[in-house]
């Protein structure tokens, strides 16, 4: 099993930067994908940005040149650091561990953009 935790949600103003963290503990190896993706209030999930296990990064539209994820597989841990924040970024954010079949997520952190 493998369990993901998010941390560093929160209010901030539009404009500002969060820095969110995945945390992942269990049989997880540097061998999976981490994703980012989100959820606002009566919307269906969505990918933000994902990162394969060689590096490569992939990331939605709306979130290109403002986000940028990263990973230490060291620590088993996957970031997402966003900047130039807009009203319309505010959700929920899960974290994705996924490689062949298996995927799981975390229970998600709230990001709230407003003034």
């Amino acid at each position: 099993q493998v369990q993901l935790v998010e941390s560093g949600g929160g209010l901030v103003q539009p404009g500002g930067s969060l820095r969110l963290s995945c945390a992942a503990s269990g049989s997880i190896s540097s061998s999976y994908a981490m994703g980012w993706y989100r959820q606002a209030p009566g919307k269906q999930r969505e990918p933000v940005a994902t990162i394969t296990s060689g590096g490569t990064t992939y990331y939605t539209d709306s979130v290109k040149g403002r986000f940028t994820i990263s990973r230490n597989n060291a620590k088993n841990t996957a970031y997402l650091q966003m900047n130039s924040l807009k009203p319309e970024d505010t959700a929920v954010y899960y974290c994705n561990a996924a490689m062949l079949l298996k995927a799981y997520w975390g229970k998600g952190t709230l990001v709230t953009v407003s003034s």
